[in-house]
């Protein structure tokens, strides 16, 4: 979420901005693969995972939730859109604990109603991946 957070203030997702981010932030060398998984994958299918997140955000546009709030959620949905080996509830639950952390008051309830959402339309088949849609 940081990493994105950075990219999205700075406007910058290019390989040049993660390289700079993981040589300042990222101190695990066993977590890097999954990291550069998540914020590859995020970064590809953002704008498909942006249309998920708006389409079950009760006419919030993406641009008007909080920069904290929205990558969260980008995380999130990319997980339970892309691995399968990470539990839907899983995703759900370090995403309301991080809005928590470092959101505002409201966060965690906010990126609850609109993930929770989600994970149901994903059980009830309610979701394709557009074949656009990179992993």
């Amino acid at each position: 979420m940081q990493a994105l957070f950075y990219m999205d203030i700075s406007q910058n997702d290019s390989q040049e901005a993660i390289k700079l981010f993981c040589e300042n932030f990222v101190t695990s060398k066993s977590n890097l693969p999954f990291f550069l998984k998540l914020i590859n994958g995020v970064i590809k299918a953002k704008l498909g995972i942006d249309s998920v997140v708006k389409r079950f955000s009760s006419n919030w546009k993406i641009s008007r939730m909080s920069i904290v709030d929205r990558n969260i959620m980008r995380v999130a949905v990319y997980e339970m859109l892309f691995c399968s080996d990470i539990p839907s509830r899983v995703s759900i639950n370090e995403a309301i604990d991080i809005g928590k952390k470092f959101g505002t008051e409201g966060s965690g309830a906010f990126i609850n109603g609109i993930l929770d959402s989600i994970r149901i339309a994903l059980k009830e088949k309610n979701i394709i991946k557009p074949q656009t849609w990179t992993n």
